[in-house]
């Protein structure tokens, strides 16, 4: 395709009434197809006094009950393996995937079938395409590669667009380093975390990342991606531009990019999802600019509608020109800044893990963080917090002295406790 800013040219740049008719469009498909095929569904939205015709408009999509994913795991758990939700036979399906576990409950499971799987590739496009991936490029992708969706259609991606793909499951981090090194891979994809650890491994081996071929990262699994300091300093341990990205099992694949203009945040692919922000205690939608819960409904998915998924994921969506790319989708500032149900009230304040990884990013000298609250007593609520030192592993105290009085001030303030926060560090 030609060398364009966009992917999609036509819906990515569509005038916001134009874009909620598409968006209006696919979703009365959507529920005419949910009738039709999805029972368990169709059922779950009578008793919501649901029928086919009672949503024709964005507007009406409130009248939908919320799914959770509670709703959809008892459901799973009912008639295992995989539920009363799909709309094919299982022996349609080509793929088999999991959700990452990572919550501490059991995974959740799924079944995609081949026009799934070309719809997901095809959403990846979006976001390898808008951070400015092209053919030309080597892509090395540092992930296990097991049932757990994670990179797998981003893969896909890089293959439809014609990129050389260089797959770096089943190895160590050392081995991942030497052949992203020794390949001259161009784009990197992992998580935050594991992008951090590539760069200590490859100072270890005195391999000079950026002095590499490398020159873009691909983030996702983390709200880390999006954190300022995290991404400044993945950004300069690598010598490159990293690009935050997210998705969900249950949603199908990415369903958020980060475009090459970094405008400190992701566009939502507005043309394949119709995402609410909501406030997480009531349910009630919250304005631009609005720390709220995402709520996603999805068209693609082929085997599971995807109608108001409650997704857990606290973000605050500003409107489209907060960009300057020229795409008329709308904009998360800061991507996906934590879960819902991570939230600590901290004296009044609410506090998010990424909030503390924010502050201990700042100092260079620190490799991780760890947030523990102490519990409630009749005075008050206390913090505290145990960060890393990237030193020997029997130090407990902070490589630099003078960092720890403003490690703990900066903490305590953002906390709203300046005096009282419970501060250590540890290995």
């Amino acid at each position: 395709m030609p060398d364009s800013r966009y992917w999609n040219p036509h819906t990515e740049t569509l005038p916001l009434d134009r874009l909620e008719a598409l968006q209006e469009r696919k979703l009365r498909d959507l529920l005419d197809w949910t009738f039709a095929r999805a029972p368990w569904q169709a059922r779950r939205l009578r008793e919501g006094g649901v029928e086919p015709l009672s949503v024709q408009t964005l507007a009406d999509l409130r009248r939908i009950p919320f799914l959770t994913r509670a709703d959809w795991m008892a459901a799973q758990e009912a008639d295992p393996p995989y539920g009363p939700v799909l709309t094919q036979p299982p022996e349609a399906a080509i793929r088999y995937h999991t959700t990452s576990g990572t919550s501490g409950g059991r995974p959740l499971a799924v079944l995609d079938g081949a026009k799934d799987w070309e719809w997901i590739a095809e959403m990846w496009c979006y976001a390898f395409w808008g951070f400015g991936v092209r053919p030309v490029d080597t892509v090395f992708f540092a992930f296990g590669y097991g049932t757990f969706v994670g990179f797998w259609g981003a893969q896909y991606a890089c293959e439809k667009l014609g990129a050389l793909v260089l797959p770096g499951g089943n190895m160590s981090t050392e081995a991942r380093v030497r052949m992203l090194a020794d390949c001259d891979a161009t784009v990197v994809c992992s998580t935050p975390t594991y992008a951090l650890r590539m760069a200590q491994e490859a100072r270890r081996l005195g391999i000079d990342l950026p002095g590499s071929a490398v020159q873009r990262l691909i983030l996702s699994g983390e709200p880390a991606g999006s954190i300022p300091a995290t991404k400044a300093l993945i950004e300069a341990q690598w010598g490159a531009k990293a690009g935050d990205t997210a998705g969900m099992t249950e949603l199908g694949t990415v369903m958020m990019f980060e475009c090459d203009h970094q405008p400190g945040g992701a566009h939502i692919i507005e043309d394949h999802y119709v995402e609410e922000v909501v406030d997480p205690a009531t349910g009630e939608a919250v304005g631009y600019g609005e720390l709220g819960e995402r709520v996603v409904t999805s068209f693609g998915r082929g085997f599971i509608p995807v109608l108001r998924y409650r997704t857990g994921d606290l973000v605050c969506r500003v409107s489209a020109d907060r960009c300057s790319c020229g795409r008329g989708f709308d904009v998360y500032d800061g991507g996906i800044r934590g879960r819902a149900d991570d939230m600590k009230v901290i004296r009044g304040t609410n506090v998010y893990p990424g909030a503390v990884e924010a502050i201990v990013r700042r100092v260079a000298t620190w490799r991780s963080s760890r947030c523990a609250c102490t519990p409630p007593t009749a005075s008050a609520t206390r913090s505290r917090c145990r960060w890393s030192s990237p030193s020997a592993a029997t130090t407990c105290w902070p490589s630099s002295a003078a960092s720890w009085p403003r490690r703990t001030r900066a903490c305590g303030s953002a906390f709203g406790a300046p005096r009282r926060a419970a501060c250590r560090a540890s290995s």
